[in-house]
């Protein structure tokens, strides 16, 4: 059965909780902080109190499949009564994986996130266009496909990412503004929101010379831990701010395993977007 757009299940979640995306993270410094074991039983339990703190009030939940990945198929067993058990309850779960890959090998990445009924299947899967945009296109046809959705690594919070994503084309554009501009292209047309979004960072800067507009949302790492606030957006995002889904991971893990007060830590982080979109 293929699901109602990922754009307009977005959008409507958005509206109804506020557009905050927590990350499931569990570096190995958070089991510790939490007083759990580096090990698989850990992994679980944090995976776990993090869904059931919060799955029924934010957005969407966006775990981060590496460190489930390093304990191996346990670890990616967990993954999987993580992403199912967060989808139960609510929200939506965004993959952070950033598959990138060509022809048959992409089709299959996108097979394991995107196919209904698939162990890891996800609302939307991070992806890395960095092998040209062309080469997601298995993931964009099977997304459109299945009702779900993908964002596209663009302009990233990582310093690094400057080399490549502000590089400029003999066209005279920045590999930066060409995916945003395939984004556009892909959602054109669509409503409330298109289904294909972007990864910009909250903490990139000056953002004035990208054209933003893209019809798709705009997932923002960067909130928190990394030094931007939920003040920053309007500035940073513009008139683009109402499409942004900022990210939040360790300003909220880092007060677990009390399910209370990580259900505290993101209500504030809630609030404190809520107040700033209030003000645009």
């Amino acid at each position: 059965m293929t699901l109602e757009p990922f754009g307009a299940r977005l959008r409507r979640a958005m509206d109804e909780r506020g557009p905050l995306c927590v990350g499931i993270d569990p570096h190995a410094s958070l089991l510790a902080e939490w007083g759990l074991g580096d090990d698989v039983a850990g992994l679980e339990r944090f995976g776990r109190t993090v869904v059931e703190a919060l799955a029924d009030r934010v957005a969407v939940m966006k775990p981060q499949s590496a460190f489930f990945e390093r304990f191996g198929s346990r670890g990616v067993a967990v993954l999987e009564r993580v992403v199912q058990e967060a989808r139960s309850a609510g929200t939506l779960v965004v993959m952070d994986a950033k598959r990138g890959d060509i022809g048959s090998t992409m089709a299959g990445y996108a097979e394991a996130y995107l196919r209904e009924g698939a162990p890891l299947f996800s609302d939307a899967l991070t992806v890395s266009p960095y092998l040209g945009y062309g080469s997601l296109s298995p993931a964009v046809a099977l997304a459109r496909e299945s009702g779900t959705g993908l964002f596209v690594l663009a302009l990233t919070s990582n310093p690094e990412g400057g080399e490549v994503q502000h590089a400029v084309r003999a066209d005279g554009r920045s590999v930066g503004a060409t995916m945003l501009g395939h984004l556009a292209a892909e959602n054109e047309g669509e409503e409330p929101l298109g289904s294909f979004g972007a990864v910009v960072g909250a903490t990139v800067g000056d953002l004035s010379s990208y054209d933003l507009a893209v019809n798709g949302p705009l997932l923002a790492p960067g909130i928190g831990a990394q030094g931007a606030t939920a003040a920053d957006l309007p500035r940073v995002f513009g008139a683009a701010v109402r499409n942004v889904v900022p990210n939040v991971s360790r300003g909220v893990l880092r007060h677990g395993p009390d399910a209370v007060a990580l259900r505290d830590a993101a209500d504030r982080f809630a609030d404190e977007v809520r107040t700033a979109l209030a003000a645009v």
